[in-house]
């Protein structure tokens, strides 16, 4: 066990690299020993980790290998519309549920996209504080998503980093790039 974990770490804003950030940490994490489970809010192709054919991003392919790494994904990996938000929120509080429950189970835990799930109301600011104080106190809880702030979710983190754009290929219509992107 790894001192002075149950911190909240978040990483948000308008720049790519918020999950990434968090799966570096894990990385990390997971060459120290500690146990990490990544939670991903309106994504989808979980895939099959036994037979190691993943429709996932590069990082938890890699991630994968680590018998101290798991992952779950809920959502359809669609993007929010009128037509669909409904089952997006069915989705988002599904997710939150799992959390809670297994929390205790884990050194790190990545909540990734779970700002966007907020800021695209299928969560509310209060159900993400709720899960910060029911997390137990030596389980470390990393936050993703969202260009903009949450203020009372903002107040109970340790580190908050903002990533900012300042320039992107998209802007001049390159697509995300297999092994460099995702």
């Amino acid at each position: 066990m790894a001192d002075n974990l149950g911190m909240v770490q978040i990483y948000f804003g308008d720049g790519k690299g918020k999950t990434t950030a968090a799966l570096g940490t894990a990385l990390r994490a997971c060459g120290q020993g500690l146990k990490v489970h990544l939670v991903q809010f309106m994504k989808a192709g979980t895939g099959n980790p036994e037979t190691k054919e993943l429709d996932i991003s590069g990082e938890i392919k890699a991630l994968s290998k680590f018998e101290n790494f798991s992952f779950k994904r809920f959502g359809s990996g669609k993007w929010v519309t009128q037509d669909n938000v409904e089952k997006h929120r069915q989705d988002a509080e599904a997710a939150i549920d799992y959390l809670e429950e297994i929390m205790k189970d884990y050194d790190l835990i990545i909540a990734d996209e779970i700002l966007y799930a907020v800021k695209f109301d299928l969560l509310k600011e209060e159900d993400v504080v709720k899960l910060i104080r029911l997390k137990p106190k030596n389980t470390e809880l990393i936050l993703t998503g969202s260009h903009k702030s949450f203020p009372k979710i903002f107040a109970q983190a340790d580190l908050i980093t903002e990533v900012k754009k300042i320039k992107h290929p998209f802007d001049k219509g390159i697509k995300a790039r297999k092994g460099i992107d995702f």
